[in-house]
């Protein structure tokens, strides 16, 4: 397949943060950017070229975006599929509809990882009140999970005995979930992968990951575990996306155990929140990647330029005011980065911001301190 070159029309399905860094990149190198969104307010649609209003099953909407572009991606996993198979018929898509699809829904997500030979968590596929109806001792302590649409810590509530999880289960609404055992972790970690094809794939250096609340808090890179670790982390990624013949960008997390052995945790088919150090610390971001495998281009290098800390602005701190960003803006080793989002409310991704050290703890204290600056009242 010929690649896709400037200046052509690129599509992207969805409008938010994610949409708009790929904007950015399309943009600076050289390719024109159609955002579908249906919110006016889209923070992808005000950097694009063309933003169409419409609803992700709208099919005036999809056939215009089809005829228009040379090539089509998606910003989250959750687009209908057969808004991609849609697509598919017309315009090259990546990743593909059966790719993304994996990632929709945990019971088949960690069903596929197994398959491709990878460990996941311990899990017990709950798809009605009867599968509780036997021995869960294995399981438990666990995390009852819903199979679709959770996200961010949502959808997941911490299980400890049976009556836990029923209750759990219940609240869940009686959807299909999977119930997975918790494990002694040392850390947890990510790798953004790029593959565009059985020769061209590159990993990014692995992320060392914290969350708070079930949201990513902050993220360090290079991860500060052994390098033999964070070298079968990326095969481990690479290996599933063979299996997948997946094309694109894709990340995933990984929980590393107490005696160092690795467990996939999930995937995600698009760039995501713990590559967003990639933007400032590298010599090409996630985003530039990802405009690369959409138009069937080699990988860029992934060389990491400096260590860096990456701090997730969530709309907390907002508060009754705007957060001083004086803080940030006058430390000439930190990057900020907001989403033009109108408006901010608790656990919405509002921004991020990069520190960069040559010495790893100190980045992360700096940013810890920064973090604390934007907090207080």
């Amino acid at each position: 397949m010929l690649p896709i070159v400037p200046d052509a029309m690129l599509g992207m399905l969805g409008g938010g943060q994610l949409g708009r860094m790929f904007t950015l990149s399309a943009r600076s190198m050289g390719y024109r950017v159609t955002v579908l969104d249906p919110d006016e307010d889209s923070p992808a649609g005000a950097l694009a070229d063309v933003h169409i209003r419409a609803a992700y099953d709208d099919s005036v909407a999809l056939r215009s975006l089809a005829e228009t572009c040379a090539a089509v991606t998606t910003e989250f996993e959750n687009v209908p599929g057969e808004t991609l198979r849609f697509l598919e018929e017309q315009v090259r898509v990546a990743p593909s509809s059966a790719c993304v699809s994996i990632a929709q829904d945990r019971i088949i997500e960690k069903r596929y990882i197994n398959q491709a030979g990878l460990q996941t968590a311990p899990f017990l596929v709950v798809d009605s009140v009867a599968d509780l109806d036997q021995d869960l001792s294995f399981y438990l302590p666990g995390i009852l999970k819903i199979a679709r649409l959770g996200y961010d810590g949502k959808g997941q509530i911490g299980v400890n005995s049976v009556a836990e999880v029923r209750a759990a289960f219940a609240q869940m609404q009686s959807k299909p979930c999977v119930l997975e055992r918790k494990l002694d972790l040392q850390t947890e970690i990510s790798v953004i992968l790029t593959r565009v094809g059985s020769q061209h794939s590159v990993c990014f250096p692995v992320a060392e990951n914290r969350h708070a609340d079930g949201i990513l808090d902050i993220s360090i890179a290079p991860a500060r575990i052994n390098a033999s670790i964070a070298g079968t982390a990326k095969a481990m990624a690479q290996k599933l996306a063979e299996a997948m013949d997946y094309i694109g960008v894709l990340a995933v997390e990984f929980f590393v155990l107490s005696d160092d052995t690795l467990v996939i945790n999930e995937i995600a088919p698009r760039p995501h929140n713990s590559g967003h150090y990639t933007l400032n610390a590298t010599l090409s971001s996630q985003f530039d990647q990802q405009v690369r495998a959409l138009c069937g281009l080699t990988p860029a290098s992934t060389r990491l330029l400096s260590p860096v800390v990456m701090v997730n602005l969530l709309g907390d701190i907002w508060q009754a005011k705007a957060p001083p960003w004086a803080q940030l803006l006058n430390a000439d080793n930190v990057h900020l980065q907001l989403y033009g989002k109108k408006s901010a409310r608790p656990g919405r991704k509002m921004g991020h911001f990069n520190v960069l050290s040559e010495d790893i703890d100190a980045a992360l204290q700096q940013a810890l301190r920064l973090k604390s600056l934007l907090l207080e009242p």
